[in-house]
């Protein structure tokens, strides 16, 4: 299955835009507690087991996307959207979310 941020697969025209698929992954507060017991993985300004729970909730929502699209019989996903925002009614959770249209070739 194809996974692109771009608009159209160079060279591979859909033939048929089967819908539009979702995914997300809500992180909790768990995620900062253990950001910050991790904060001495900070190395030239980067904190790596931050990046590494964003990247795990980016693969968790883009996974989603890709079991839709599958059920929906498409080859790729197009125009892949990923959005990353605070929720909760004190902030405590990072929800990502991604979207895009399925499409066959």
């Amino acid at each position: 299955m194809i996974l692109t941020t771009t608009p159209t697969v160079e060279g591979r025209p859909a033939r048929e835009y089967v819908g539009i698929v979702t995914g997300e992954a809500i992180l909790g507060a768990n995620m900062f507690k253990d950001f910050f017991s991790g904060i001495r993985d900070i190395v030239g300004g980067r904190a790596g087991s931050y990046e590494g729970v964003l990247r795990d909730a980016r693969n968790e929502a883009l996974g989603e996307v890709e079991r839709q699209a599958a059920k929906l019989g498409a080859d790729a996903v197009v125009g892949i959207d990923l959005d990353y925002e605070v929720i909760g009614d004190t902030g405590s959770m990072l929800m990502v979310s991604a979207s895009g249209t399925a499409i066959k070739f």
